[in-house]
């Protein structure tokens, strides 16, 4: 587990692609309890140890994700997360490219994609469908290219909503599934058995101190994405 900051209210760390963030019917180890465990062995805490989950990623999905360490910062968090102030979640998605070779948002455009989503609890997925369908939900993002490889597209997302498999669907809806996410359309899986989707920053308010704090995860120990990485700090 890598901590990528942490203070008396709360901690930050970077998700792998095999880490759950809450205990679910696999019965694997979540994150939430491996961090417990961190603080309790680096702090020496007596008794049980207060982790409150703020938001999720997806089990494929890799980066950072916030726990509030305080019962006053895990108030705060969820009005914030609920409300989408004073907090702002940057992804970064690799995608395929479309026939033609090209996509939308190059050249540093900005793309605003705006659909309603339906989610099939039975499958886990969530469907493009009109404005008006019965448990629709509206899901707003917006989305620039970043970086290109000869047969890949990096994509540095930003949420206004936050709805089941949003960014996954979404983009998939245009005909550009994520690399490796074979149920929304991917050709082949990831060797690591992830999707390449990463949540590479979270900025926000602390909900205590009132500063601004920004968190970057860094990105996954492979060579595509570090290779995409590199053309955006040449």
């Amino acid at each position: 587990m890598q901590v990528l900051y942490e203070d008396n209210h709360i901690i930050a760390v970077s998700k792998t692609c095999h880490e759950i963030v809450q205990g679910d019917k696999t019965g694997d180890t979540p994150l939430s309890e491996i961090v417990k465990a961190y603080i309790k062995e680096k702090y020496q805490k007596p008794g049980e140890v207060f982790l409150g989950v703020t938001h999720r990623l997806d089990r494929p999905t890799t980066g950072v994700v916030l726990f509030a360490r305080t019962s006053k910062a895990l108030t705060r968090l969820n009005a914030m997360f609920q409300s989408h102030e004073l907090i702002r979640k940057t992804y970064w998605a690799i995608v395929e490219k479309a026939e033609n070779g090209k996509v939308k948002g190059e050249n540093d455009e900005a793309i605003r994609l705006e659909n309603y989503l339906w989610r099939n609890e039975k499958q886990n997925k969530s469907f493009v469908v009109k404005a008006g369908t019965k448990d629709a939900k509206r899901a707003v993002l917006s989305y620039r290219a970043i970086a290109q490889s000869d047969r890949y597209t990096l994509l540095e997302v930003n949420l206004e909503t936050g709805r089941h498999h949003q960014i996954r669907c979404q983009l998939a809806a245009l005909g550009l599934p994520i690399k490796g996410d074979l149920k929304y359309g991917a050709k082949r899986s990831n060797p690591d058995g992830g999707i390449s989707l990463h949540a590479r920053k979270i900025e926000f308010v602390h909900p205590v101190s009132k500063l601004p704090i920004s968190i970057t995860a860094p990105v996954p120990d492979d060579a595509l994405w570090q290779a995409l990485e590199q053309q955006i700090n040449v």
